[in-house]
């Protein structure tokens, strides 16, 4: 009976009307009709469920039950058709999946565009590259954009944008610093799980410094919190206060001249942003509109 919902609409709007004959003026069909509906219902439960009276309709015990029964699946329906009408319209909500350096300093920027190439509402979810592939393997996002290079089967990849790390500062630096520089910092480090603290230190080691011979202030998981921990550290300090961050995050204050940054010589600490989606929406014009106008971004 519930692949037939007909039979309990009419069912409801019998409760609603109080009536027979209203309930039948209301769906548009005989009065005969909605009582041989009615008494379907009874038969297919066997048991009584309306009760006519002469100031109306009484609804039985077992009645009651069906009537909250129905009730919901009214309300369940009446949504799914909502949402299946989104489809149909083309209305929904576009959700990007960002770590933090790309979706709180550089997709921003391009989110206005994007609702206007797809024409429709997008949505923007900020967290860890592999939280954002979590997502998408859950189907919760429908692109991620990530800095770290958080690889599974049934993904596909494009790499992005070529990021580069600098040292930065809210005290002028050298335009090229050397091992013996690094060691005269004092540092605001990003968490050992990084992605940012992981090449940052493969680069060091390279040039023989190790980060653990650093005198370090405070080691924080979110390049926000090390950004302003920089900007309001005393800027008169003989020794600088200093950390690496992506040249996204901190580009308005270098320009601004508020802070100042810093390459290694000799040495590039360098990483692929990348665009990713399931295989699943490989054709999915949606995600083929947004990933093509990012990949067409060559400077961001």
């Amino acid at each position: 009976m519930l692949k037939d919902f007909a039979k309990l609409q009419t069912f409801l709007m019998v409760i609603k009307e109080k009536s027979f004959s209203k309930a039948s003026a209301k769906l548009g069909i005989s009065q005969p009709a909605v009582t041989q509906q009615i008494k379907f219902i009874e038969d297919y439960l066997d048991t009584k469920i309306v009760e006519r009276k002469k100031n109306g309709i009484l609804l039985t015990k077992e009645g009651e039950d069906l009537f909250r029964i129905a009730s919901r699946l009214e309300k369940a329906i009446a949504s799914s058709e909502k949402e299946l009408l989104k489809i149909i319209n083309k209305d929904f909500t576009f959700v990007i999946g960002s770590s933090n350096a790309i979706g709180n300093y550089i997709l921003p920027n391009y989110l206005s565009e994007i609702k206007k190439r797809i024409n429709n509402n997008v949505y923007m979810n900020v967290g860890l590259s592999c939280e954002m592939i979590d997502h998408l393997e859950d189907k919760k996002i429908d692109i991620a954009l990530i800095e770290s290079p958080v690889f599974r089967d049934g993904i596909i990849y494009r790499e992005w944008v070529l990021d580069e790390l600098v040292v930065f500062s809210n005290q002028p630096l050298k335009k090229h610093l050397t091992a013996d520089d690094l060691l005269g910092f004092d540092w605001i480090c990003r968490d050992e799980g990084s992605h940012t603290r992981k090449l940052t230190s493969e680069v060091f080691d390279e040039m023989g410094v190790q980060c653990n011979n650093f005198q370090v202030l405070g080691v924080l998981g979110s390049p926000t919190a090390i950004k302003e921990s920089i900007l309001h550290a005393d800027p008169t300090t003989e020794r600088p206060v200093v950390s690496v961050m992506s040249k996204h995050v901190i580009a308005n204050e270098v320009a601004e001249g508020k802070l100042f940054e810093a390459r290694l010589k000799n040495y590039k600490i360098e990483r692929n942003f990348y665009i990713a989606y399931s295989k699943d929406k490989k054709h999915d014009a949606f995600v083929d509109n947004v990933v093509n106008y990012l990949l067409s971004l060559n400077k961001v």
